[in-house]
């Protein structure tokens, strides 16, 4: 079993609390992962319709034959569950009884605030990242990594990355969206999905998409809000400081797994990627995801932002931690343009900072005269 990031940062919390609920996309890990660290515990699912159904009927009964806890499996499923569960946590003093797992962020999350505020942990396994693969795909090829995405189930059982990602987003529309909200028209949800992929690590325009897709700016927003309750995507959100600058204050949009955006690009084979005119921005979508990654099993790593002024002037990545702005940029090419320092160099001048990190894809590692740090991406 691959160690995953997140295991210290969980176990910690196990210790601390006497529930926790670990969330993420579907085939992210989520069951393996709490079955090999909590060996001792009942394991139920209840995407299981017997177990299901108990747990809806009589919930009193069922929490009573788990008198030790146990982990219970795509909890969202039984929301009902949430109010009983309270009384035992309340009349426990025992840390980690129960662990909760779920794919489905908006209904755990909404159930948890609900009725167990301050009981229960919270924490995101997203797919594997770069760092836990290292030893594995430390020999393929950028695009290699972008076409297979980093999903458990690509790597472990080796399909073929297109057709397992097609399925992916099938079972995802036709189950889980279903599951969130009531869409009846999937045609027209399916359509805005691959609408999205084309504009992966790009500004948010709802108004185009609500143009291209035909349905009201209100329905695309609630559709986004869908997306990212079950990390398919994630915005990042632009930095706030304008150093008397007009700022550009829309988010930029991104995949949390570049194998997904690449099925729904249509990229079928491994050479379309070469010469694909979204090439950067998938590239883009892969290094920002692994940063996101990062931040969710440590919270020291900082908050990321990207920065852009109404003149173009553009960072990809600030990173922010307490008393410091970090700025990045990213580049797929393998070889290095001088043009490449500008925007790190403009906003390091407006900023006063010194310090700076080009991320690309080439070899070469460089401390420039200017303060710029140039590193392959793997080893940022």
């Amino acid at each position: 079993m691959i160690d995953r990031g997140i295991t210290q940062r969980l176990m910690k919390l196990v210790g601390s609390f006497k529930a926790v609920a670990l969330t993420g996309p579907r085939q992210s890990g989520k069951t393996t992962l709490v079955k090999s660290l909590f060996t001792n515990k009942t394991y139920i699912s209840l995407e299981n319709p017997t177990q299901r159904k108990y747990a809806l009927e009589d919930p009193h009964g069922f929490l009573a034959d788990l008198p030790d806890g146990a982990i219970l499996d795509e909890v969202q499923r039984v929301p009902h569950l949430f109010s009983y569960l309270q009384e035992v946590l309340d009349n426990s003093a025992t840390p980690g009884m129960f662990i909760l797992t779920g794919s489905n962020n908006m209904l755990l999350q909404e159930t948890i605030s609900q009725t167990l505020a301050g009981r229960v942990a919270y924490l995101t396994l997203l797919p594997f990242s770069y760092s836990e693969l290292y030893d594995y795909k430390a020999g393929q090829s950028d695009d290699e990594l972008i076409f297979s995405g980093f999903y458990p189930p690509v790597f472990d059982q080796k399909p073929d990355p297109s057709e397992w990602a097609a399925s992916y987003i099938r079972t995802y529309i036709e189950r889980d969206v279903r599951m969130i909200k009531n869409i009846t028209n999937l045609i027209t949800f399916d359509r805005f999905l691959h609408l999205l992929a084309g504009r992966t690590a790009q500004e948010l325009n709802l108004t185009s998409l609500s143009s291209e897709t035909g349905v009201d700016v209100k329905t695309i927003q609630s559709w986004i809000s869908i997306l990212e309750a079950s990390y398919i995507i994630f915005l990042l959100r632009p930095h706030h400081l304008n150093f008397n600058k007009t700022i550009v204050k829309r988010p930029k949009l991104f995949f949390y797994d570049p194998g997904i955006v690449s099925s729904l690009l249509g990229i079928t084979h491994l050479d379309q990627l070469k010469y694909h005119p979204l090439k950067g921005h998938l590239f883009e979508t892969m290094v920002v995801a692994e940063q996101i990654k990062k931040q969710s099993y440590n919270p020291d790593y900082g908050q990321v932002y990207y920065w852009r002024d109404k003149t173009g002037h553009e960072i990809d990545l600030l990173i922010e931690k307490p008393g410091s702005l970090y700025p990045v940029e990213i580049k797929s090419a393998q070889t290095i343009n001088p043009g490449f320092f500008d925007n790190l160099l403009y906003y390091n001048r407006l900023s006063g900072n010194t310090g700076a990190t080009l991320l690309y894809g080439g070899s070469e590692s460089q401390n420039r005269s200017n303060g710029i740090k140039v590193v392959n991406w793997r080893e940022f």
